[in-house]
């Protein structure tokens, strides 16, 4: 192996941490973390022509976050019918996908992160043609137990200019199910057909969580940034509308839902946070990585449950009250 030799990756993700740690060589550069702390500061907006530009090659009109500087298309995957153990459960439940992009700190490069919904035989045709769009892989991973069809999760991220990007991350889903224009239009809701407003009672919820749920189709859904947290990757702060947050959403109704979602931890909260989930009778259902290259490192852990609504929620607010405490010195049997 030549070990004088610098991948494509690890240069730009050189070029994007110069001014927020020294500059490192080889397969180094990707493995060693950012030991100063990263620059505060806004991240600069996206101009109304680079969302316009985005839009265009996505084929889908997106929701630009200002506060966060972020453009976001979802990519719901209407064609899936998907049942967890036997049961229909919604597209809005956990099978959408989506693509962000924003600028990095500096403004001088943009980063795109996504989570795309895979069949199981989709996933390595997908990474083929992210690859050969100059694209990469962050992750591919379950969020479910007993769904079927098996769906897998895969994260495709890139660096450069933000047309150039959505141009690429277009080129690279043109001949999969995820593009829109591939998609079939998701169904209008019947007349008289439930809503997650029906479903469920969401002030009671919406007390036990602590924030307030958003109503899509028959679900509702709690989204939970790191506020405490300034994770920066590749000089690109990774805020909730890009992808570092928790949430929980809810299928069924009131008195016999279902709950799935993620956890957004750093490493020292994992094991608290298995440990609370399980008590409040809640599957963990993965452990994994969703970015590369992130300081501090994040770790996302999805869970399942089936329930009463309120006690679910009880279990996914429980969870949250795990993050943000003090790191232990030492964690027990972990001494050398």
């Amino acid at each position: 192996m030549n070990h004088t030799a610098v991948s494509r990756r690890e240069a730009l993700r050189a070029a994007a941490l110069l001014g927020t740690t020294a500059l490192l060589s080889g397969s180094d550069a990707l493995a060693a973390p950012v030991t100063t702390a990263p620059p505060a500061g806004k991240t600069p907006a996206l101009s109304p022509a680079d969302q316009a530009a985005i839009d265009a090659a996505l084929g889908e009109k997106g929701a630009y976050n200002e506060s966060q500087a972020t453009h976001l298309i979802g990519l719901p995957r209407n064609d899936l019918k998907v049942t967890i153990k036997g049961a229909a459960v919604p597209i809005s439940f956990g099978f959408g996908g989506w693509v962000a992009i924003k600028h990095t700190l500096d403004g001088k490069a943009a980063m795109l992160m996504s989570d795309t919904v895979l069949l199981q035989e989709e996933v390595n045709p997908l990474i083929s043609a992210a690859l050969a769009n100059g694209l990469e892989i962050a992750a591919i991973h379950n969020h479910f137990f007993y769904e079927e069809p098996r769906v897998f999760y895969m994260h495709i991220m890139g660096m450069g200019a933000p047309a150039e990007l959505a141009r690429k991350f277009a080129a690279t889903l043109k001949d999969s199910k995820l593009l829109p224009a591939n998609q079939p239009p998701a169904s209008a809701p019947a007349a008289g057909v439930p809503t997650g407003k029906d479903l469920f009672d969401l002030p009671a919820l919406d007390a036990i969580v602590k924030y307030p749920g958003v109503v899509n189709g028959p679900t509702c859904k709690y989204t939970v940034g790191r506020a405490d947290v300034q994770s920066v990757m590749m000089n690109t702060e990774m805020t909730a509308a890009i992808g570092l947050n928790s949430w929980a959403a809810f299928a069924g109704r009131q008195d016999d839902a279902h709950i799935a979602g993620d956890i957004a931890m750093l490493e020292h909260e994992v094991n608290p946070v298995i440990k609370t989930l399980r008590a409040h009778n809640l599957e963990v259902v993965a452990v994994h990585n969703h970015m590369l290259g992130d300081t501090p490192r994040m770790m996302f852990l999805h869970y399942y449950g089936r329930g009463p609504a309120a006690e679910l929620a009880r279990g996914f607010r429980a969870a949250l009250d795990q993050l943000g405490q003090a790191s232990p010195k030492a964690m027990p049997g972990m001494k050398h």
